[in-house]
């Protein structure tokens, strides 16, 4: 039998999964992680106030596998739940899943083994979608934009060759991080409904020196799954703002703003638009009113030249917007 120590020193990765609600899903996805071939790793289960059988089943994954550890907290978001478990994880990389979704059974294996190959900080690995209404897998490349890395490593934000915001996506659960690094530069989740890894993910990116990819399909999102946060963005309708604020001031704060400028207000802009034409219900009004009368301003957007813009298609949209003030 291992001491604690032993253990703690042969954890390669603390896998985080917040649970909220989730189970009509949560089977599939903790199968598909206690799973995995790589088999050192921890699985730290956080459960948010969870008002369904989601404790129920995370306690019987508990007493089967010593593997795996379930925290609980009273209901404060997913952001909040990543960070709880983030403050427990021993691991020397660092897995955030999201409940809902699934994952190849080698799919921590391969991630690590090329993390270590490359001594790598961040290793993003391929993912598609399931869509749960249609029953079908769907590509989605633009996860990784493959055109816009350099052909030698390590690589990071400074060799890219697009916008360094849409060369990976703002989320986490593609994703693997090197817990030391994490620590290195206190990287905390934001504790809001929705839009809260984006600040976590692209500070990781523009602060790290060595990034790699693993271009194989290893998760599988889940899609067209109406009780999740992503089709629900209406009560939540102001996070993706203040997560682009907060993403600026910690630009600002590690004197990358300047250079990272054009960047950042192209990206705002497209996540600005994203949400505005994606989102449903009443506050699709009111979310237009905000945009054209501050927030566009607020983020740095009004004010250039449509030269500046790297998607013209974007620019009319917003010029059209904010035509008549």
């Amino acid at each position: 039998m291992k001491n604690e120590k032993q253990k703690t020193e042969d954890l390669k990765v603390s896998v985080i999964v917040p649970v909220y609600n989730g189970e009509k899903h949560l089977e599939q996805c903790m199968d598909s992680i206690t799973g995995q071939t790589l088999r050192e790793i921890e699985i730290i289960c956080v459960d948010d106030g969870s008002a369904d059988r989601s404790l129920e089943i995370l306690e019987r994954y508990a007493k089967k596998d010593e593997r795996v550890r379930v925290i609980c907290q009273k209901n404060a978001g997913a952001g909040a739940a990543r960070n709880t478990g983030l403050a427990q994880a021993e691991g020397e990389y660092l897995s955030f899943l999201d409940a809902d979704d699934f994952f190849e059974q080698d799919m921590l294996e391969r991630a690590y083994r090329k993390a270590k190959e490359q001594n790598a900080q961040i290793l993003v690995f391929g993912s598609d979608q399931y869509r749960e209404d249609l029953g079908e897998f769907h590509q989605v490349s633009w996860t990784i934009r493959k055109q816009a890395l350099p052909p030698y490593r390590p690589m990071n934000y400074q060799t890219f060759t697009e916008n360094v915001f849409k060369v990976f996506v703002g989320w986490t659960w593609d994703k693997l991080f090197e817990r030391a690094f994490v620590q290195k530069y206190h990287l905390k989740f934001q504790e809001q409904r929705t839009s809260n890894d984006l600040l976590f993910v692209f500070t990781a990116i523009v602060l790290a020196e060595r990034i790699e990819t693993e271009e194989k399909i290893l998760a599988h999102q889940r899609r067209g799954n109406p009780e999740s946060l992503s089709n629900t963005r209406e009560q939540s309708w102001q996070c993706f703002y203040k997560a682009l604020t907060a993403f600026r001031e910690n630009l600002v704060r590690y004197g990358l703003y300047y250079e990272l400028e054009q960047d950042f207000i192209n990206y705002a802009l497209h996540f600005s638009l994203w949400n505005l034409n994606t989102i449903q219900g009443e506050k699709k009004k009111e979310l237009y009113k905000m945009l054209k009368k501050r927030w566009f301003r607020e983020l740095g957007i009004t004010g250039h030249k449509k030269e500046y813009f790297y998607d013209k298609t974007e620019y009319e949209q917003y010029r059209k917007m904010i035509r008549f003030l």
